[in-house]
């Protein structure tokens, strides 16, 4: 590694003498200035290790220098090793309010300025390495993060999958209202982190039809008023399956599962919830679970038309739907017939 050294002294004998001591020091290169102006546009632009400064130049004091200096971004920390008259006290302490790391007094003894110097680059080279570090370990905690979410992802999954194996509305349904849940959240202008969270969260809104009798789950016709009421209860079995994890996504896709059913009118179930008492994830899911029920062929039901199922949405706009959810899913309803496309059922 070699130490960029600025060197900014407006007697040329100093220049001179500065630089050849700082030659002395291994790895070491310094630039020049007489001019602390020339001086100070260098060091804000260019990286630099140290910066030996003296104090009384006629265009700009070093004190002035400093100021200036620790106003530009990412030279908050450069180590700054000022040169003063022994007794300039008053500028001294001056000096370190404004950011001088060091000084050395003038007539300048030789070995105690290469003592110095060299303390301040081995420092300089310290505070490198712990960067490098911290930036080290900061893509090592990303890796390791990624990772996580990688393994919570693919939980998500194989739960969607569990209700898969048993449900025939699942399978390429589940990514579909997936996506067109983070497309519904775009439109209402949710954070994108919550538009993630939505496309991962909304594949878990059926989990809890794992825990629905076969008899009931597969029945290929309408149910019975006493089987739709069993049914019914695949939102609180859902819920109870999810609530108690630690993450997010599992945190969200409990609450989707309780209350996507729910109507915007209080009419729907588990608890007839009205209006904005209905989670926004589980008001999004609702449309886009719907939507796709409707548009997608089943033992019991052939699909519906596009039109007709985007006539229902419409018209159920405030009775069954949140109003700025419908407008959301039609706003955008190109980016709908993209998704249909992409994810179609084998």
């Amino acid at each position: 590694m070699t130490h960029q050294v600025l060197i900014v002294d407006d007697t040329e004998i100093n220049l001179i003498l500065f630089d050849a001591l700082v030659k002395r020091i291994p790895d070491s290169h310094a630039v020049k200035f007489s001019s602390a102006v020339e001086g100070l546009d260098w060091a804000k632009t260019r990286p630099v290790d140290l910066i030996i400064l003296d104090y009384m130049m006629p265009e700009m004091n070093g004190i002035e220098f400093i100021v200036q200096l620790r106003k530009t971004a990412g030279k908050e920390d450069v180590l700054i090793l000022m040169i003063t008259a022994n007794d300039q006290k008053q500028i001294r302490y001056r000096a370190l309010e404004v950011g001088a790391t060091d000084f050395l007094t003038k007539p300048i003894d030789k070995a105690e300025f290469m003592a110095r110097a060299n303390n301040l680059l081995h420092l300089a080279e310290s505070r490198k390495n712990l960067a490098d570090r911290a930036s080290w370990l900061a893509e090592e905690v990303k890796k390791a993060t990624l990772n996580i979410l990688q393994r919570e992802r693919e939980t998500v999954i194989r739960l969607s999958k569990a209700a898969e194996y048993r449900d025939p509305e699942t399978g390429a349904h589940i990514l579909r209202m997936a996506h067109y849940s983070e497309l519904i959240a775009k439109g209402l202008g949710l954070p994108v982190e919550d538009q993630v969270l939505l496309l991962e969260a909304a594949p878990m809104h059926d989990i809890g039809k794992v825990g629905i009798a076969d008899n009931i789950l597969l029945k290929p016709a309408r149910l019975t008023p006493d089987e739709f009421e069993i049914m019914k209860q695949h939102a609180m079995y859902g819920h109870e399956i999810l609530k108690d994890s630690s993450s997010k996504v599992l945190q969200a896709g409990a609450e989707i599962a309780k209350a996507h059913h729910e109507k915007f009118d209080g009419s729907g179930y588990p608890l007839g919830l009205i209006g904005e008492e209905i989670p926004i994830f589980s008001r999004i899911v609702a449309v886009a679970d719907v939507f796709d029920a409707l548009t997608s062929a089943r033992p019991y039901k052939t699909a519906w038309s596009l039109e007709r199922a985007a006539e229902y949405i419409q018209a159920k706009s405030g009775v069954h739907f949140d109003p700025r959810c419908v407008n959301a899913f039609f706003s955008n309803w190109e980016q709908v017939l993209l998704i249909r496309q992409r994810f179609q059922d084998q």
